[in-house]
């Protein structure tokens, strides 16, 4: 059961009336399911097909957790949410957790009672335009109407991005993406302006991909990852560790495929990770097998990645920065010790 704590954040977030939650671990258990709120439909991320099934790589995130928790990957009920409402959902407990291609920032970890448990997707800010127009860059784009989802940090960086070049524009704004793709598409706008991941997502479901074209800068830094209510600490635990599971399987060649040989590895980084040897699943408050439930029915990072929206998809985004870490990549983990 969720208990409701009367802590007060202190005088900002007393304000917003956030209250502090504890035992969503003990809930998602009790229910059988996990509730897990994401956006409405972006190809590759999270789209529904006929039959309501959801795929993307935010959905499988959302059913490693589940795997991890409750032993099944399908256990997940998904609740499309858009940019506006998908904090007060969290806040509200109405989710156990949100994964959506929203930013980490630092005014969302200590203003709305939620905090982000990690990264699982770096991504930035681009603009999408009419190839016909024959734009070169953004810093063409001075008296341009731009279509972006409001409520997001889109609109925020499109304000600092044109200030600091000293341009104007106009900004439509549209509660979800869907709206902004339609108006986009329609007319109503110059320019397209989301995360990259986004535009791409979107150009592809275009009725005429060929004829639009993402320019080349990218504004902002986008660290986007799921998140959890504040005060919670166990159930962040649950979160943040289910992605670092996945980022060290990866990293020690893990995957979906072979894991039922590498249990039987010398390795001791593998033998803990799949909990043959340590506490790893009783630190986490969970069961021995837990990453490995993660990892047999959902995969490992780059087995989600790939799939989804990588080399295997029709988005084909390249690895990039979210590659395992190297001297100029960023995703990795912390010891599993």
């Amino acid at each position: 059961m969720r208990k409701l704590l009367a802590t007060v954040f202190g005088a900002a977030i007393a304000a917003h009336a956030c209250p502090v939650w504890a035992g969503t671990l003990d809930d998602v258990k009790a229910k059988g399911v996990l509730t897990c709120g994401t956006n409405p439909a972006t190809a590759g991320f999270r789209v529904p097909d006929n039959d309501g099934k959801w795929t993307g790589f935010v959905v499988d995130y959302c059913r490693a957790v589940a795997a991890g928790v409750l032993g099944d990957a399908t256990k997940v009920k998904f609740i499309p949410l858009n940019a506006k409402d998908r904090f007060t959902a969290l806040q509200s407990g109405e989710i156990d957790i949100l994964a959506h291609n929203a930013t980490w920032t630092s005014s969302r970890d200590t203003s709305l009672g939620i905090i982000f448990a990690g990264t699982y997707f770096y991504d930035g800010q681009g603009f999408m335009v009419r190839k016909s127009e024959k734009i070169q860059s953004a810093k063409n784009l001075d008296g341009a109407s731009i279509c972006v989802s409001q409520g997001t940090t889109a609109e925020l960086n499109l304000a600092d991005y044109f200030r600091t070049n000293g341009m104007s524009y106009s900004a439509v704004g549209f509660a979800d993406e869907e709206a902004v793709i339609k108006a986009y598409e329609e007319g109503r706008c110059d320019v397209f302006s989301a995360d990259t991941s986004s535009l791409n997502a979107a150009r592809i479901r275009m009725a005429k991909p060929e004829e639009n074209v993402v320019l080349p800068e990218i504004i902002s830094k986008e660290p986007l990852g799921p998140a959890v209510r504040q005060g919670d600490d166990q159930w962040l635990n649950v979160a943040k560790w289910t992605l670092n599971v996945m980022l060290a399987a990866e990293e020690f060649g893990v995957t979906s495929k072979n894991i039922d040989e590498m249990k039987h590895s010398d390795d001791p980084n593998i033998r803990r990770l799949l909990g043959v040897e340590g506490s790893f699943g009783k630190d986490v408050g969970l069961g021995e097998t837990w990453s490995q439930d993660i990892i047999k029915q959902v995969g490992n990072y780059s087995e989600i990645f790939e799939r989804s929206i990588g080399k295997e998809s029709p988005l084909k985004i390249e690895r990039g920065v979210n590659a395992l870490w190297t001297p100029v990549a960023f995703s990795t983990h912390p010891p599993i010790r």
